[in-house]
């Protein structure tokens, strides 16, 4: 007869597998969980990053303003200080364009020290298997 204490050996390992079952339920619903609220953290701040800009820009837009009605005080024109604004501006575009499609080529996507890696670890393995 059995002790009133001692389960069976198939009762415990079932225990076990519930048990078990019951922990790995436990940690992917924590999971998700931490998931979901990195998610809203992300979104979150990536919203507050485009508020951010589009303050930014406004911003921007009325300093450009602002130099064009101070140069047209100078120049005493609103065409002309308009223009002298405008080229300026679109110059540094033009700059910055060609200088960015200078550091834009798909050589510069090329895997070059993989390939040269590659290459070396082979010759090892080739110096070696020879020897």
């Amino acid at each position: 007869m059995a002790e009133p204490g001692l389960r069976s050996i198939p009762t415990l390992v079932g225990d076990a597998v519930r048990e078990l079952r019951d922990l790995v339920g436990s940690e992917i619903t924590l999971f998700r969980t931490e998931l979901a609220q990195g998610v809203h953290r992300i979104s979150l701040g990536l919203s507050l990053l485009l508020a951010a800009a589009v303050f930014a820009i406004a911003g921007l837009f009325t300093l450009l303003l602002a130099l064009v009605k101070g140069i047209a005080v100078l120049v005493q024109s609103d065409a002309l200080a308009a223009s002298i604004v405008g080229g300026v501006f679109l110059l540094l575009a033009i700059g910055l364009g060609l200088f960015g499609r200078s550091k834009t080529s798909l050589s510069t996507l090329e895997p070059t020290r993989t390939g040269r890696q590659v290459k070396q670890d082979a010759q090892v393995l080739t110096e070696r298997i020879d020897a």
